[in-house]
């Protein structure tokens, strides 16, 4: 079955065609709704550099896919996600009603560069995001619902407004894992929002940006 994606984070600004789209062009908004809100409060959780998973349950069967349809999980990650996501497990915390897709990141020695600087000798798993019925769950519940599975949810690092956040992913941050730092934020307004096409409205910010 085909696993639903998850939808692709706009950066907070346009990137520079001139300089092979390496760099931001600063206050240029990459979506009008982004600009429109820059002064309002958003929150922004911690961006872990791993591979994009997807957990997906049917209702009676759990179903695993990477960030794209053809994407593969390395051996030592799905072990740990048949581990924690058992059948008998996410019956037991999700109940029967299906269609619901769990979004976390795998990440530890092996996966991108920095992994070893998460976990030294092994991997695990994250969850950011939880999708299900046409809605994007609140924060509070996926942590939730990360509990229950014995698992860690990105936390919450920064609450403030656009500027605020570039100042401090900018300035350089730690991550809350292991040695490594911080690789940037995902950032939603406090009160959930969409635009006018339906999409939740979501931006990224990253310190390599700066």
């Amino acid at each position: 079955m085909t696993i639903p994606n998850y939808p692709k984070i706009q950066s907070v600004f346009y990137r520079d065609e001139n300089n092979n789209f390496k760099t931001f062009i600063m206050n240029k908004y990459s979506t009008e709704e982004i600009e429109y809100l820059r002064n309002n409060i958003w929150q922004g959780t911690e961006k872990i550099d791993g591979t994009n998973i997807k957990i997906h349950w049917t209702g009676s069967e759990v179903v695993f896919g990477g960030k794209g349809d053809n994407s593969s999980i390395p051996a030592n990650l799905l072990k740990v996600l048949m581990d924690v996501f058992s059948n008998e497990m996410v019956s037991r915390t999700l109940g029967n009603t299906g269609n619901i897709t769990l979004y976390g990141e795998g990440f530890g020695n092996g996966i991108q560069k920095r992994g070893k600087e998460y976990i030294p000798d092994g991997v695990d798993i994250i969850l950011f995001d939880i999708f299900a019925n046409g809605c994007w769950f609140k924060r509070e519940k996926v942590d939730e619902i990360a509990l229950q599975f014995g698992i860690k949810s990105v936390p919450i690092m920064f609450e403030g407004t656009i500027e605020e956040s570039i100042k401090f992913v900018s300035g350089g941050f730690n991550s809350t894992i292991g040695t490594a730092k911080g690789e940037g934020l995902v950032l939603i307004p406090k009160t959930y929002l969409v635009s006018r096409m339906g999409n939740r409205i979501i931006t990224k910010i990253k310190t390599i940006d700066f």
